[in-house]
Parts: C-alpha cells; structure tokens; sequence
C-alpha cells in the first residue's frame, strides 16, 4: 500500500489556480514535518513547501506568494492551493516527509500532474 496518496492534478489555464491533497494510512501528519515537492520536465524533484507539525509553513523562492501548504490533523490530509500559475509549474506534484534534498526520500506515491497550459 502507498505510503501517500496525492490527488487534484488536471490541466489548468496560464493564471489559473489548482488545489492538490495528500493523505496516507501509515504516517500521522499532526506529528511530523510534511512537505510537498514537484518534478518538471527534465528536472530533478525539488522540494517547494513543508509545513511542520505546528503549522508553520515554509516556500521555496519559486512559489512563494502563489502557493500555500496546509493540513488538516482531523483528516489526515495536506493540501497545497496553487494560484497565478504559469508554465514553469507544469509538473507532477508528490508529499512526503520534508527533507532538503528529495533524493535522502523513499517511499513516493505515484504523484498527481498538473500541466499549465492554454
């Protein structure tokens, strides 16, 4: 069974917004750091945004100001809400424990894509 689970890909317009979730059945986001990180075209995953288990949340220059990472403890589920997105956001978008380099992370779910597109 996947360790997460990442839902709310799709195709949107240059502008436009997108609301990507996360849960899982084996890790209790309430009690750790969570993140999420994407994977363009021709890229390494990165990390862009983490929220740590009192809520304080953290962004990558990238992102900054466009998107916002929040969970809810009761569900079990992180969210990333993504605004003004433009081309460069086409990727496809994965959660897991944060760390600052993706590469020290096992246990990927199958991501959810977003493409930015007109």
């Amino acid at each position: 069974q996947a360790w997460f689970v990442e839902s709310g890909g799709g195709k949107a317009q240059p502008g436009g917004s997108q609301s990507l979730s996360c849960t899982s059945s084996r890790v209790i986001f309430s009690t750790t750091t969570m993140a999420w990180y994407r994977q363009r075209p021709g890229h390494e995953r990165e990390l862009i945004a983490h929220i740590s288990d009192d809520d304080r949340a953290t962004y990558t220059h990238s992102v900054q100001g466009r998107f916002s990472i929040s969970k809810d403890n009761a569900g079990n589920t992180v969210y990333l809400q993504m605004n003004s997105l433009n081309s460069e956001d086409t990727a496809t978008y994965y959660c897991n424990y944060y760390s600052d380099n993706a590469r020290y992370l096992s246990n990927w779910g199958q991501g959810t894509l977003v493409i930015v597109s007109s």
